[in-house]
């Protein structure tokens, strides 16, 4: 199955139904009409150069139906974060995976004040100089039956690369993930079966699309079955969330941690109440944060758990199936395998170890990069570069980056697990981040992070009755934002770096 040709199977059968509620535009645009500027916007697509483009553009209908035009066409998007240096991310791509055709929004570069990179064109240039015999033409086609629509558009196999993914950089510089139709597809039908998604969902449309939790969950997901989305670029505007999910009766949200705090934050009682599945993913779900929700809305806050290379969703928790704390059992179709990191041999259940996953959602590699690819798969399975375990009942418990242990005195302390003790000790409002930085004597020493000061003594001593005396920090720093990534993830690369830098300042 191919995602642009399922779209055109869907569109012709949903017609006038509201296919996309755009709140940037204030524009509502039916199934008919997506499916007709789809196909005219693939017309266009298909005199630039074969291979991949870059689509820049926010969450929106313009993003949504650029991107099934780009794969009617028969080329290949390159999803580019514009959430931070969008510039030097945009220079990146072309590089990488090298190609020119950059499409993105004069508004947006504007907005967000990037210079114009070389390759760059503007969907409102490209809308504005389409002649009205295109536009002629590409509405007689949208009226033909869907074997005639598929006969002029690209075919392809489910095997073909349906898009290049960037990887978050919050750890090293971004690799280009390959995803292929199948990829994609088998992700959407088990997420379906875990959910029991129908056509008459509601989905709110706020996560970016240069991530693939939001590319899947808040596109392909409601297209596929004919949903009606609720699109708004800014996951940041609290507020204006709670809004469209009340007003509009949104049945499914999906967002990180730090969106949902926000949300929590901003929203009244009642705005919630229309919501069926409130899914929290990309980074670990706190406790308090679940325990908010059912305080003020008596909503029970899912948690899941994906990658980029996995289409991305590996196991989720749902109504049927929910242990708070977890992050759900494999979805079908998806194994999972817990290995030693040290020994490679199979883990038993509860013994924690590097998270694994083989399945259709497992990506074809990484773009132009044997080695990476070669390096995190290994005889069909995925090295997430994850730690977790299986228990009794089959549900995966995620403890963190492997590369978010430290080893001090000879034992592995992990710092998510630190960060879970010092969260439930701040206020509800607060962030933490704990990370590590070089030590002479013991090799590292582990630095907590958070957005409000603290009682360093009172605090550690808390500390102490839930974690052995290696694992409590002995630096307490606060910056009064955490850094994040466009996906609403922190980012541990930069609060590292900013960690270190400060400590060195003060020796100096």
């Amino acid at each position: 199955m191919l995602l642009h040709q399922k779209f055109i199977e869907v569109a012709k059968k949903q017609g006038e139904k509201l296919a996309i509620h755009d709140f940037a535009t204030n524009k509502k645009i039916s199934y008919n009409r997506a499916l007709l500027a789809s196909i005219l916007l693939s017309k266009y697509l298909k005199k630039l150069d074969k291979g991949f483009i870059g689509l820049m553009v926010p969450t929106s209908a313009g993003c949504m139906l650029a991107k099934i035009g780009i794969l009617m066409s028969g080329r290949i998007p390159v999803m580019i974060n514009y959430s931070t240096g969008a510039e030097q991310n945009a220079v990146y791509a072309q590089k990488k995976c090298d190609f020119k055709t950059i499409i993105t929004s004069r508004a947006l570069l504007e907005k967000i004040e990037c210079a114009h990179v070389d390759g760059m064109i503007y969907l409102e240039d490209i809308m504005e100089n389409l002649s009205g015999l295109q536009k002629i033409r590409a509405a007689l086609i949208s009226k033909l039956p869907v074997s005639a629509i598929k006969m002029m558009v690209h075919g392809g196999g489910e095997d073909d690369t349906a898009v290049i993914l960037f990887t978050s950089g919050s750890e090293k510089d971004p690799k280009a993930v390959q995803l292929t139709h199948k990829n994609i597809v088998s992700n959407i039908l088990s997420a379906s079966e875990r959910f029991h998604f129908c056509s008459d969902d509601i989905f709110l449309a706020s996560l970016p699309l240069f991530h693939v939790f939001g590319l899947t969950t808040n596109m392909w997901i409601p297209l596929h079955h004919g949903m009606t989305l609720l699109a708004y670029a800014n996951p940041l505007d609290f507020r204006k969330i709670c809004d469209i999910v009340r007003d509009e009766k949104a049945t499914f949200m999906v967002g990180t941690p730090s969106f949902f705090w926000g949300y929590l934050r901003k929203s009244e009682p009642g705005d919630f109440d229309s919501l069926r599945i409130m899914l929290c993913g990309a980074d670990k779900c706190p406790e308090t944060l679940r325990e908010g929700f059912m305080e003020k809305h008596n909503i029970i806050l899912y948690e899941g758990y994906g990658a980029t290379e996995c289409s991305p969703v590996i196991s989720a928790n749902c109504p049927e199936l929910n242990k708070p704390g977890s992050v759900g059992q494999p979805i079908e179709g998806v194994q999972v395998r817990i290995e030693n990191y040290e020994t490679g041999e199979e883990c038993g259940l509860g013994e924690d170890g590097r998270i694994l996953v083989k399945g259709d959602n497992v990506m074809k590699g990484y773009f132009n990069d044997f080695e990476q690819t070669s390096l995190h798969i290994r005889r069909g399975w995925y090295d997430t570069g994850d730690m977790g375990n299986i228990d009794e009942d089959g549900y995966l418990w995620h403890v963190g980056r492997l590369k978010r242990f430290v080893k001090i005195g000879g034992e592995m302390v992990s710092l998510v697990k630190i960060e879970s003790v010092l969260d439930r000790l701040l206020p509800e409002d607060a962030l933490c981040c704990v990370v590590e930085v070089p030590d002479s004597i013991k090799g590292a020493k582990i630095v907590a992070v958070t957005t409000i000061g603290v009682d360093k003594k009172s605090v550690q001593k808390k500390m102490a009755e839930h974690l052995p005396k290696i694992a409590i920090p002995k630096i307490f720093l606060v910056m009064e934002e955490l850094p994040k990534m466009g996906s609403g993830k922190i980012d541990f690369r930069t609060i590292t770096e900013l960690t270190r830098a400060q400590l060195a300042g003060e020796k100096n």
